[in-house]
């Protein structure tokens, strides 16, 4: 067995929270190098970058939580660590350079609010990932919060899935968007309708075995079957423990469910996950799905009369904890207390009534944090990069606003575009499915070795995923915006991957040739060498 199959062998990750006074009392240096990892499946990581400091990742589910619970995460913050909170694209908050003797008081205060680190490192479920808007959206057919609830209340504290093969990630969504990168994710649920009994009954497609990371960006495998929401819980838990069960436990970078998917094929997958739950499954239904992709930034009409929902762009995600804290404070003046977090580094205050909306969006806070960004900002998304993390080669946050910054005076009319900074190949600012992506690393110039990035382009999930093509290799961040200048106007999926005789954004039902790929390839650097 590799390293950490060892050291899951010899007790349940879970069991750790035991130690934690212990390890307070004693002391960081104290913790040996098997517990370091063990304290993973409580959200806690010691990082290279800053040693006798963890960060803290805090699970909320669908990323719904309340002013209350956020005051308590910006008091931590300000109180224990360095007063910054980060936004993951999975809709959790990071907290960051806390010292372990800290740790008993703060898991305390967390579970105070309803908030838990359980489960959030190592082979676990991970954060489940849902339409920051579920409930709201009028073109919504099927509220999947509740689910969500419900399916991760099952999971967490629950030693069946505290010893998976690898990581585990969900998204359960009904927005007819494509908010949520289901094709990335090892099991998603999308919305669909299936006609039973001349009856239109709203539900979820399964997706399987999506993944970024190692190996690349895999596209999730439709498995044919379709899900009643009182079947979720049941079939999605069956899934998950099926996995557990079969997956592969030896080099772990082939562990993840995308590989005995492959192994196995789709057909024996399903008759597998059929045997589980013992009774035939539906198949699948039409998606529900449109051709659109919505960050669900701005001010927009609820389905429920009278009320609006705001989406707020909280640039590459990282906020001061005052600041959060304020935005806390406009969540209970204008609406009920909900705050929202979106995977796409923003936040959304809902159930804004009408008589309310003018004056909020004159608050300084709204326009700092603007409903309205340009549309370089809008789809602008990082990973925490070289600053707190071991792995990546770069430091991202910061050179993702330079560069954002420099290129929104330069091309002010562009389309929206969605640009995904990522720091190494884990690819935790999902760079592979972008309309840009920036993939971080270190390379020589000269007797120096300086941060650069490779690009690519066309990268997307949804009704007509795409893997993204690399268009330029080694180009250094001081002279990224001015290559961008020329890359972007070939950004549009139109250009990437172009459809006869159709509009903008409708769906393919091939894959772009390779000679297609290469001759837009290109043409962007032979424009690049004749601009540049």
């Amino acid at each position: 067995m590799n390293k950490i199959e060892l050291i899951k062998a010899e007790r349940d990750g879970l069991e750790i929270k035991n130690e934690l006074q212990r390890f307070a009392e004693e002391g960081w240096e104290s913790i040996s190098e098997d517990n370091i990892q063990r304290l993973k499946w409580y959200g806690l990581f010691l990082r290279n970058p800053t040693p006798g400091f963890f960060m803290l990742r805090v699970r909320i589910p669908n990323g719904f939580s309340f002013s209350y619970q956020v005051r308590v995460l910006g008091y931590i913050a300000q109180t224990y660590g360095n007063g910054e909170i980060d936004i993951t694209t999975r809709q959790q908050v990071q907290l960051r350079n806390l010292k372990i003797e800290n740790i008993p008081n703060i898991f305390n205060q967390l579970e105070e609010v309803g908030l838990t680190t359980s489960q959030t490192g190592m082979d676990n479920v991970r954060n489940i990932m849902g339409c920051p808007v579920s409930g709201l959206s009028p073109k919504e057919k099927v509220d999947s919060y509740l689910l969500v609830k419900m399916l991760n209340e099952h999971i967490v504290g629950n030693p069946e899935f505290s010893n998976l093969p690898r990581k585990f990630n969900i998204t359960l969504s009904g927005c007819p968007d494509d908010c949520v990168h289901a094709e990335t994710q090892d099991l998603a649920l999308v919305p669909a309708v299936q006609e039973k009994s001349g009856k239109s009954v709203y539900g979820f497609n399964i997706l399987l075995g999506g993944k970024l990371g190692s190996g690349g960006y895999r596209i999730a495998t439709p498995l044919d079957v379709f899900l009643c929401p009182e079947d979720v819980v049941e079939v999605c838990s069956a899934l998950i423990l099926l996995y557990r069960d079969h997956g592969s436990r030896d080099v772990r970078n082939k562990n993840r469910l995308a590989f005995l998917v492959e192994d196995w094929g789709e057909k024996k997958f399903r008759s597998a996950l059929e045997e589980r739950v013992g009774r035939p499954l539906t198949p699948a239904g039409v998606d529900l799905r449109g051709n659109e992709k919505s960050e669900h930034i701005g001010a927009y009409r609820q389905k429920q009369a009278f009320m609006n929902y705001v989406g707020l762009k909280i640039p590459v995600g990282r906020i001061r904890a005052e600041k959060l804290k304020g935005l806390a404070q406009l969540a209970e003046k204008y609406g009920n207390g909900e705050i929202r977090f979106s995977h796409s580094n923003s936040l959304v205050i809902p159930n804004v009534s009408d008589q309310k909306l003018g004056d909020m969006l004159e608050e300084s806070l709204i326009k700092e944090f603007t409903y309205n960004p340009s549309s370089i900002l809008r789809g602008l998304v990082s990973c925490v990069g070289s600053d707190y993390c071991n792995l990546a080669a770069i430091e991202t946050k910061s050179m993702a606003l330079k560069v954002a910054e420099q290129l929104e005076g330069k091309l002010p009319d562009t389309m929206p575009i969605n640009m995904h900074w990522s720091g190494c190949p884990a690819g935790c600012g999902n760079h592979l499915v972008a309309d840009i992506g920036l993939l971080g690393k270190k390379m020589r110039r000269g007797n120096k070795v300086i941060e650069a990035v490779d690009i690519y382009m066309g990268g997307r999930t949804g009704i007509d995923p795409k893997l993204a093509v690399k268009v330029m290799e080694d180009v250094p961040c001081d002279q990224l915006a001015q290559v961008l200048e020329f890359v972007v106007p070939y950004h549009t999926r139109e250009k990437m991957h172009p459809i006869k005789g159709k509009k903008y954004y409708r769906r393919r039902e091939s894959p772009m040739p390779v000679q297609t790929q290469k001759r837009i390839q290109n043409n962007i650097l032979e424009e690049i060498k004749t601009s540049y």
